[in-house]
């Protein structure tokens, strides 16, 4: 049965409350949660959610994301519509025409129609709590954001469909239409016989914007059948990366193709197809454009569909369909429930198999010490091609190329309890989650996965990962917070020794200069290290080009030591002396300390920033935008760092730091709040048991 309908979502606070306790969904017993449902906000804006049923529990799940972030959560379900258009004005037209052309909103009804119970029952109440709070808070959302409201569940999915399925899983293919950066993460699992304590432990280290669909939020969740603690993508009702008194996850972007885009040649009003001909099965929607004295412009899209998907672009007289793996996999909120409720390997194995994520690897501990890294996703099965194939515009106007099958999930790469004693991930192919290698690459389809990454420069990060794994045998956690804020520029080690010989050689005084200040630079971005942002300028600008530069490029055979050395040094001066210039020409010095460059800018000020680019080999991601007077702000990367080890006879050892703050409200004092903490690369310890909440109490709310 049902609990909420669109009237009940919109009464008081306590009355929805009091009929989601009373219907008792859940069919849990009575836990170790407090008798009344509960959120205890600690000093750092962290909701510790109670309830003595799952219904509650995640009601008052909504109501602190609504709390922390309704603007920004009420934008993200009206761009997840369609509508954004037409609530706020012509600015979002492509952003709609894209939703609705991918058909987001009917795929999302598909799916809130197909939940089983309890789960679609939980995800009534977490939009009921949202919309308890806008309606009990109005003055606390802007009110160009009150025509989303009231939030329905179709909004969960058709956001959670944008987000994971439109940009995680298509973005490759949607690239140029949508303009996101490309998502990244590090994940590192180490197991007990390369733990100092003799404990597994846990890095969960995701690298994505600042803001907008990729927003954390850091929570923990505990009812009678559940006890964990993570962070959700904004206006998900679950954690996405977790861990409970047992075990913990993280995920990575993993080098995957779950979708393609089809070549159909026009033939008539239709394709090609078999030899014939095939029309489009072609729909005319129209949308609302919100003029600026008020008013609503009709704006009229015609959606066609073919067999691969629907059509997404037109070139050289054809058509480009998509086609996306893992529309029809609607239970992703179970399995994540599930991962959340297991407490033991078998447990969250049996999850994972449910192959309801479309991709993501899974890297993972447990209290037990044992360690996983998983290849996950829904890879097509082809019966042709390898990566290069499928990477380009495949022809779609024949069968042969139409997949429908998946792999199983014994099919795909998988390392547990290597004799290294770590896995790892860094976005690379998973040949080296673990080395030596547990991956068989003879074993996987070549269009699975690559060989090697798209740029021989993308290893540098991973190799990084790989170097500081290899070379300690007792990893300590403090050792471990230390290498997440790595700054090592692992590029300069493998080019200076080639670049600087050649640049002091040079009849070029001013690659002369740059060479004596890169042969002092301590080889970090630091906030203070000097010589970084010359050699940041003059690696982007070599490694940037059609061509490799690399003397020997990456060869699967040797996976930490290449790609190596300059093929052409002559090239490599005139492009650091070209970079020493630029250098100059904006900061008046090439020494100019990296910090003084590149700044974390939050509501309270700026703060001198240390870490850059996984492309220059660095652990410590941060990506920038430019700002007025060269310098330039962060706005991507460690996005949510969090540091677990686990034990057998007490709660995890959890630190965590959330750069942004756990609040993205005007006027909240969680905006920015763990900013400075970041930049000194500090971490916050992480509160798990009640009593040790209660002594870092912000605010309580009880339903």
């Amino acid at each position: 049965m049902r609990v909420l309908t669109a009237q009940r979502a919109s009464l008081a606070p306590a009355i929805v409350l009091a009929l989601l306790v009373a219907a008792g969904l859940s069919g849990c017993g009575t836990g170790q949660g407090p008798d009344e449902t509960e959120i205890l906000w600690d000093t750092w804006g962290v909701p510790h959610v109670y309830g003595s049923n799952t219904d509650s529990l995640m009601y008052a799940f909504g109501w602190a994301q609504m709390r922390a972030h309704g603007d920004r959560v009420l934008r993200l379900y009206g761009e997840a519509r369609g509508r954004a258009a037409e609530y706020w004005g012509a600015e979002h037209l492509a952003s709609d025409r894209r939703v609705r052309t991918l058909e987001l909103p009917e795929h999302a009804r598909r799916w809130a129609g197909n939940q089983d119970m309890p789960f679609g029952g939980y995800v009534e109440a977490f939009v009921a709590g949202m919309n308890a709070y806008a309606e009990a808070h109005p003055d606390r959302i802007s009110e160009s954001r009150t025509a989303v409201l009231p939030v329905k569940p179709k909004d969960v999915f058709a956001h959670t469909l944008r987000t994971v399925h439109a940009t995680f899983v298509a973005g490759r293919d949607l690239r140029q239409a949508q303009r996101w950066r490309r998502a990244g993460s590090n994940a590192w699992a180490v197991g007990p016989s390369r733990s100092a304590s003799g404990n597994a432990m846990l890095l969960t280290n995701p690298h994505l914007s600042w803001g907008d669909r990729f927003t954390w939020f850091e929570a923990q969740l505990t009812g009678p059948d559940i006890d964990a603690y993570g962070a959700a993508l904004l206006g998900m009702p679950f954690p996405a990366v977790a861990f409970n008194d047992h075990l913990g996850w993280t995920h990575t972007v993993n080098p995957i193709d779950a979708s393609d885009l089809y070549r159909l040649p026009l033939a008539g009003d239709g394709y090609r197809w078999n030899g014939g001909g095939r029309p489009f099965n072609t729909d005319t929607k129209v949308l609302k454009v919100k003029q600026p004295d008020g008013s609503l412009r009709a704006d009229t899209l015609t959606v066609r569909r073919s067999v691969h998907g629907p059509v997404v672009g037109q070139r050289d007289g054809a058509a480009l369909a998509l086609r996306i793996a893992g529309l029809t996999q609607s239970k992703l909120f179970e399995q994540y429930w599930r991962m959340l409720r297991a407490t033991n390997l078998s447990q969250f194995e049996a999850a994972l198999r449910r192959q309801q994520m479309p991709m993501f690897n899974t890297v993972y501990a447990d209290e037990d010490g044992h360690i996983l890294y998983h290849f996950g996703g829904r890879v097509p099965k082809r019966d042709r091609g390898g990566w290069s194939y499928w990477q380009g515009v495949v022809p779609g106007d024949t069968s042969a190329t139409l997949w429908n099958a998946v792999h199983d999930y014994e099919e795909l790469p998988r390392v547990v309890d290597p004799p290294s004693g770590w896995v790892q991930n860094a976005n690379e192919p998973p040949f080296t989650s673990t080395l030596p290698s547990r991956v068989d690459s003879a074993e996987v389809p070549g269009y699975m996965t690559p060989r090697a990454p798209a740029r021989p420069a993308y290893m540098f990060r991973p190799q990084r990962s790989i170097e500081m794994l290899a070379g300690d045998s007792s990893i300590t956690f403090a050792e471990l917070q230390a290498y997440k804020n790595d700054t090592r520029m692992l590029a300069a080690d493998r080019l200076l020794d080639d670049l600087l010989p050649a640049a002091r050689a040079s009849d070029r005084e001013r690659a002369r200069r740059a060479a004596d200040v890169l042969a002092e630079w301590d080889r970090t971005a630091d906030a203070a290290s000097q010589g970084s942002v010359l050699f940041a300028r003059w690696l982007r600008a070599t490694v940037g080009g059609a061509e490799a530069p690399f003397a020997t490029p990456y060869r699967p055979s040797a996976p930490r030591t290449t790609p190596d050395g300059l093929a052409d040094p002559a090239a490599a001066v005139q492009a650091l002396a070209a970079a020493a210039r630029t250098v100059e020409d904006r900061h008046d010095s090439l020494d100019v300390p990296w910090g003084a460059v590149h700044r974390l800018v939050g509501p309270e000020g700026s703060h001198p920033a240390s870490g850059g680019d996984g492309l220059f080999g660095l652990f410590r991601v941060l990506r920038f935008d430019e700002m007025e007077g060269g310098r330039r702000r962060a706005t991507f990367g460690d996005s949510y760092v969090a540091l677990t080890e686990f034990t057998e006879d007490g709660p995890p050892r959890a630190k965590a730091v959330l750069p942004y703050g756990n609040a993205s409200q005007p006027g909240s004092p969680h905006r920015g709040d763990q900013l400075q903490l970041y930049a000194e690369k500090k971490m916050r310890p992480i509160w798990l048991r009640r009593d040790s909440v209660r002594a870092h109490l912000e605010r309580r709310v009880t339903f």
